[in-house]
């Protein structure tokens, strides 16, 4: 049982006399080898301090922090490998180009995605203490003080019902020696270093387009944000619901208006045992990326902490106030202004079901009884994500969502029959941090970067049998979603500025409506692993959580993530629907017919011959997709 929470102790206060000196720590029950005393991160953690710069070469500093990210063996990652090669998405490319910047070597995120290898990617490497490499803007960008609302900030005061504890979580395991005053200080740490972590929102988080503004460092107290919860016995079965319950209460304490963002838990099961420490974020704040930025950097305030040091972190190359400014002014130039056409086109009606618009009014909210997890084992979860992107030179967005349409085509038939047109509508999310506005790094920038936009996917009338039993049609489908996304300018930015950031061209883009279906593919995330600092078993990692009543943004949802476990990766599937707009049944029905058109693809995948290139490929203009099918049905032996 779990002793009641105890406030902690102001600045100053003596120590927490149970934290004293006791024997030497012991892990969970999983967690292998036990720490010494207040020792260092384990060498698989990353390390952010400048000693570890200039230890080797670029192309083996490389390799290891690719190796860290993808959680692989170091030997597993050859400099002759891409990273996409080697299973990367653009979230994880952003965590190479901040590891990197720790490590001494400057980077884009383009540069990792677009490198044929390590080795190339490492002669595009410029070092951070190298000409040129301070190099900046001839005043500092502004860190502090109004901060123009994004594109997804203005989308969450639309929602009809409460957000102002609508928020994520992340929960890592902490050292036996973590106590209290350490959780304080990280806490204090991460709130002066980030600044959005300190946003205040005067009118409540969906008042955010009208006013939000962030006060400089120094003003927040950790001490007022972080809970103890002394539970010397609890076992590893109990923690999670333990944890969860203090979550839950932890969030009805977020306070946008007051400026408190962020909660803290701290589980502390005595100086023998790994605990757990819980990070509760408005979603105003924070993103997936963001957690990856936050977790590293939990890892190295401790390690300075263990050292003996401050737990100092490095500032973000690019706030997020100063990011704000820069889209502000995007999205009334005259290039961002010429995709409206191109956005109402997207939108136009579709009567398919899932094809179009959506019909209702107001949604109603999510609920857990509404709400189904699906998972794909490693055996096929691998090859769906490497393999398959692969023989199109594409990325998993790309495999994903050419499943989904399939799915959706398959789905409705039964309905629609031969009149089905093909069109399927998505409202998809990316991860925001786009190269450009003069492509800023924003590697170390924490703040809700997300982007929203509709593609409109015209399938028509592809051969579901087909697809059904790894034909051609499927790589016939997967090359023209990829040519589809390709298509759409800088990854869809320029439909949330025009449609909330531009007043000449929202009410236009407003009244069109949104998709009756939204997707989100979160990226990859390490699981199972007992290190301290890693994420903990039980919880969910950068799911939105929000409280009952606040409806639905889309009829249907789906949130997909690989996780990073000990027997390989899986992918797992989060749907959620609106009661009123899908029946419990018809909901069920299309996630299973996902995942059975994802294991389609990757029986296609395996086939000889099923490899092509697109459009987007080559630099030929006017050169089509029946061109390149029919020179490779001519050459293909060659290539």
């Amino acid at each position: 049982m779990a002793e009641p929470v105890r406030p902690l102790p102001g600045p100053g206060a003596p120590d927490d006399p149970a934290a004293g000196t006791a024997p030497a720590p012991e892990r969970d029950e999983a967690s292998g080898p036990e720490p010494q005393g207040v020792a260092a991160p384990a060498a698989s953690a990353p390390h952010h301090g400048g000693s570890s710069r200039a230890a080797c070469g670029p192309v083996d500093t490389l390799r290891r922090l690719v190796a860290q990210v993808l959680g692989l063996a170091a030997d597993a990652v050859g400099s002759g490998q891409g990273f996409t090669e080697l299973g990367g998405d653009s979230i994880q490319a952003i965590q190479v180009v901040s590891r990197a910047r720790a490590a001494g070597l400057l980077l884009t995120t383009r540069d990792v995605l677009r490198s044929d290898s390590l080795a190339a990617l490492a002669t595009t490497a410029r070092s951070a203490d190298g000409p040129g490499a301070g190099e900046g803007p001839a005043e500092p960008p502004r860190r502090t003080g109004p901060v123009a609302a994004t594109p997804i900030m203005a989308w969450l005061g639309e929602l009809d019902g409460p957000v102002d504890t609508y928020h994520q979580s992340l929960v890592v395991r902490t050292p036996a020696a973590f106590r209290a005053e350490h959780a304080v200080r990280v806490v204090q740490s991460l709130l002066d270093t980030h600044d959005m972590l300190r946003l205040t929102v005067p009118g409540g988080a969906g008042a955010a387009a009208a006013e939000c503004f962030v006060p400089p460092p120094g003003g927040i107290d950790a001490h007022t944000l972080v809970e103890h919860v002394h539970a010397p016995d609890a076992t590893d079965t109990e923690l999670p619901a333990l944890t969860a319950g203090r979550i839950a209460a932890a969030r009805h304490s977020l306070s946008p208006a007051d400026g408190v963002m962020v909660r803290a838990v701290l589980v502390d099961r005595g100086p023998l045992r790994q605990g757990r420490l819980a990070l509760v974020v408005h979603h105003l704040v924070v993103d997936g990326v963001s957690w990856r930025i936050l977790q590293d950097d939990l890892r190295t305030c401790w390690e300075r902490l263990a050292a003996g040091q401050d737990p100092v972190l490095e500032p973000a190359p690019t706030p997020f106030a100063h990011w704000a400014d820069l889209i502000a002014a995007d999205a009334t130039s005259g290039r961002r202004m010429a995709e409206t056409t191109r956005w109402a086109d997207t939108l136009r009606p579709a009567p398919e079901p899932l094809g179009g618009i959506c019909p209702l009014d107001r949604l109603d909210p999510e609920s857990a009884d509404r709400r189904l997890t699906l998972t794909l084992p490693p055996e096929v979860a691998e090859p769906l994500l490497t393999a398959v992107p692969g023989i199109v030179n594409g990325t998993v967005n790309d495999v994903l969502l050419t499943g989904l349409a399939l799915a959706v085509l398959a789905w409705r038939h039964p309905v629609t029959g031969p009149a089905d047109g093909g069109t399927v509508l998505v409202d998809v999310e990316g991860h925001g941090r786009q190269d450009i506005a003069g492509a800023p790094d924003l590697s170390r920038t924490v703040g809700w970067f997300t982007t929203v936009h509709p593609v409109r996917f015209d399938l028509g009338r592809p051969d579901l049998d087909d697809v059904r039993t790894d034909g051609p049609a499927a790589g016939a489908v997967l090359r023209m979603v990829k040519e589809t996304l390709r298509a759409v300018p800088d990854h869809g930015i320029g439909h949330g500025l025009l449609r909330h950031g531009n007043s000449r061209t929202r009410p236009a883009l407003a009244a069109l409506g949104v998709p009756e279906i939204g997707f989100n593919y979160l990226g990859r995330f390490p699981m199972g692993d007992s290190a301290d600092w890693a994420a903990a078993p039980g919880h969910d990692v950068a799911l939105d959580e929000s409280d009952d009543g606040l409806a639905m943004a889309h009829a249907v949802e789906v949130n997909a993530a690989a996780h990073d476990g000990p027997g390989g990766t899986a992918l797992s599937a989060t749907w959620t629907w609106a009661g009123n707009a899908c029946p419990d049944e018809r909901a069920h029905a299309l996630a299973h017919e996902w995942f059975a058109v994802l294991r389609a693809l990757v029986a296609y995948a395996e086939l000889p011959g099923a490899v092509g290139l697109t459009p987007s490929d080559v630099s030929l203009p006017g050169l089509g997709q029946a061109d390149l099918d029919a020179f490779e049905a001519q050459f293909g032996e060659l290539l």
